[in-house]
């Protein structure tokens, strides 16, 4: 037996598979060499991170992870001994699937400047992030409002200030 679809109902499967690809990766674009579209396996080929942090009933949780400055420097962002100067007026942006954003300098984020831990991560306390979390957040060490702790994670631009 053979099944033959319409051109529309082809069209809405082709959506629907671009949605969940489109989901399951954290595109990377802007003020770098190597723009890329990071999937969870690409994740795993990167030196993982832990960072400890409480949640909002006080609770610790611990989250593994890549972190941020590492996925920069792999992606040709200016870091390293290259982050002065006009670099200096560098930042990212990372936007939710909600559309929600925050923002971080690039100096936060380069261990020539700071010992905070910032990571992209996909599991907590050892089991994958929550649907409503995930599958994709950043975690802040240490930082006191987890205002910038930014659950489902879609995009990290890098950019200029102006």
């Amino acid at each position: 037996m053979k099944i033959k679809f319409s051109p529309s109902v082809v069209t809405i499967l082709l959506l629907f598979v671009s949605v969940i690809t489109n989901a399951q990766s954290v595109k990377l674009s802007g003020e770098i060499t190597a723009p890329a579209d990071l999937s969870m396996a690409d994740l795993k080929a990167y030196k993982q991170a832990t960072v400890v942090r409480k949640d909002k009933d006080g609770k610790d949780h611990t989250y593994i992870g890549v972190t941020l400055a590492d996925i920069l420097q792999k992606a040709g962002a200016t870091l390293g001994n290259d982050l002065k100067g006009k670099n200096l007026a560098k930042f990212i942006s990372v936007e939710a699937k909600d559309g929600y954003q925050v923002v971080f300098a690039l100096a936060e984020l380069d261990k020539n400047f700071t010992d905070r831990t910032i990571i992209l991560t996909t599991a907590m306390d050892g089991k994958p992030l929550p649907s409503a979390d995930g599958p994709f957040r950043i975690i802040v060490q240490d930082e006191k409002k987890p205002a910038r702790c930014i659950k489902q994670v879609t995009a990290i631009k890098v950019q200029f200030a102006k």
